[in-house]
């Protein structure tokens, strides 16, 4: 099967957030579809390992907030390949607490929700979260939303291991494997760093080898330090 065919599937990125006991949590989503329009109802899917699910799970609440196209890289780093469970994600970012008590991102958002759940269905690897929408603003009008699409063609981003859409990295890497130029792979979001593409975004010109960047480059989609890419053995 040819793996590419997934890629084709539409879907929005968004930060899916959730508090428990005074903790605040969330994670990047592109598992997030409206339901219903009256009442308001949104489906969230989460993984199983997932440390937000489980405070979903608990305090039956949840936020989301539309990420807008160009979503800093911190963001992206922070909420898609970092777990709560080792660091305390809004700390760095503006951000309100909602009337379920659930943290609601602003940065690089342009329109957010916040739902009650309602109901629970177990998929096995994750589960899918109904919520009725309580309150939700549009923050920016003009505002293009990020997709999966503009994430992983322009910005060349990999769904984390937890995403219903995660594609096991060594699959793509056999995919990727040319004998030149050699190809570099991010350990921590599955980036794969082409020297025949470069990163012109962050001023990396096409045909630079991965041993010729700067020391203090950075994976232009989750912000990892050069030194956490692997070589992508042919």
């Amino acid at each position: 099967m040819n793996l590419e065919a997934y890629f084709k599937i539409t879907y929005g990125l968004y930060v899916v957030s959730s508090v428990l006991d005074n903790k605040l949590n969330g994670f990047i989503s592109n598992t997030v579809f409206q339901v219903t329009a009256e009442p308001g109802q949104f489906a969230i899917a989460c993984s199983k390992n997932n440390f937000t699910a489980d405070m979903i799970m608990q305090s039956n609440v949840f936020a989301l907030s539309a990420l807008q196209k160009e979503t800093r890289t911190d963001i992206i780093g922070a909420f898609g390949y970092r777990s709560g469970k080792d660091i305390e994600k809004f700390v760095n970012f503006n951000y309100k607490i909602g009337k379920t008590g659930a943290p609601i991102l602003l940065d690089d958002s342009i329109a957010w929700f916040e739902c009650v759940v309602s109901q629970t269905v177990d998929m096995g690897s994750h589960i899918l979260f109904i919520g009725k929408v309580v309150d939700g603003d549009l923050i920016d009008s003009a505002g293009e939303p990020l997709t999966y699409a503009w994430y992983r063609d322009v910005k060349k981003g990999k769904a984390p291991k937890n995403a219903p859409t995660f594609i096991d990295a060594n699959k793509l890497k056999e995919q990727a494997k040319t004998n030149f130029p050699q190809k570099y792979t991010c350990n921590a979001c599955g980036h794969i760093y082409d020297p025949a593409l470069g990163d012109p975004e962050h001023g990396i010109p096409t045909g630079t080898r991965f041993e010729d960047l700067p020391e203090n480059w950075v994976c232009p989609v989750c912000g990892a330090e050069k030194t956490e890419f692997s070589r992508i053995e042919n």
